[in-house]
């Protein structure tokens, strides 16, 4: 085989190999990525059905009920616009309270309500997550526009 037939083979190569690992790693990224979105979106059909997705908001006053078997919880999260009822299974962030910021990571069961597979807290009193902050704050101001046009409409 001749020097230029080698370095061909070897060109080639190189370039399989890179297309192998380019696509492991666009892959892995792939099934990695989590979406986030505020109950609003989800009511409005926006989340992916059947997929992992991460949703935030306050939690409600009054929301938070433990089943029987002490691990089991129900609460609701909400952009004060629209709610979503949630079930988490598993031991929940020291720092999480009813009208604190939350975000829970998992997909929407086939009744309706959020079975999260990991649930997120706010770190201190200033903090909540942008994407959190940007919905419920996005969902105010649409509530406040509305109650201002019931009003000159009365």
């Amino acid at each position: 085989m001749k020097s230029r037939h080698k370095r061909l083979l070897l060109i080639l190569a190189g370039v399989a190999v890179l297309g192998v690992v380019t696509t492991l790693v666009l892959n892995a990224f792939q099934s990695n990525l989590v979406f986030f979105f505020s109950p609003t979106q989800v009511a409005a059909g926006e989340a992916p059905k059947g997929k992992a997705f991460r949703i935030g908001g306050m939690v409600k006053e009054g929301s938070v009920r433990r089943e029987a078997d002490g691990v089991t919880l129900t609460f609701v999260v909400t952009d004060t616009e629209k709610d979503m009822a949630v079930r988490y299974k598993g031991i929940l962030p020291d720092l999480f309270r009813e009208g604190k910021g939350a975000v829970a990571q998992g997909k929407i069961g086939d009744d309706g309500i959020f079975v999260a597979s990991e649930v997120l807290a706010k770190h201190d009193e200033n903090y909540m997550p942008p994407e959190a902050a940007q919905a419920v704050g996005e969902a105010h101001a649409r509530a406040l526009t509305k109650k201002a046009q019931e009003t000159v409409s009365k």
